[in-house]
């Protein structure tokens, strides 16, 4: 049985660029989000995880479901899959990266190899449906 690592991540679109987030000591820019604690739902670990790497409060009446995506996991055990539930939501307050996050970043299709395979794949959609430059 393959190792299913369930994630949710936050789509946060401006001018045509994602916002992406490195973790410190990591070399790979990830979407904002991460792993639910316990029995946690989608919406309760993006709030706290969102939260705790960007210090932002996400506006809960308007988070929306834009995809759930699954690859591969580079250099982890054979078969690990990512699952990604990602979702939109405004925000209040002023994107600030959290001791856990090195540095933040707004990408374009053109910085999609920086990103992990299951990101990529929210990029092709994106870039498709005209909302990534």
């Amino acid at each position: 049985m393959p190792v299913l690592i369930d994630t949710v991540a936050w789509v946060r679109i401006e001018d045509g660029r994602i916002l992406c987030a490195r973790p410190r000591g990591k070399d790979v820019f990830y979407i904002p989000g991460g792993k639910r604690e316990g029995a946690e739902s989608d919406l309760e670990t993006l709030v706290r995880e969102i939260k705790e790497e960007l210090t932002v409060l996400l506006d809960v009446e308007t988070v929306a479901h834009v995809g759930t995506y699954e690859a591969d996991v580079p250099g982890l055990q054979d078969g690990a899959v990512v699952r990604m539930a990602c979702y939109t939501a405004g925000y209040r307050g002023e994107l600030t990266p959290s001791s856990e996050i090195e540095e933040v970043a707004w990408f374009s299709y053109a910085d999609r190899d920086k990103v992990p395979p299951v990101d990529q794949l929210l990029f092709d959609d994106l870039k498709s449906c005209g909302d990534l430059a």
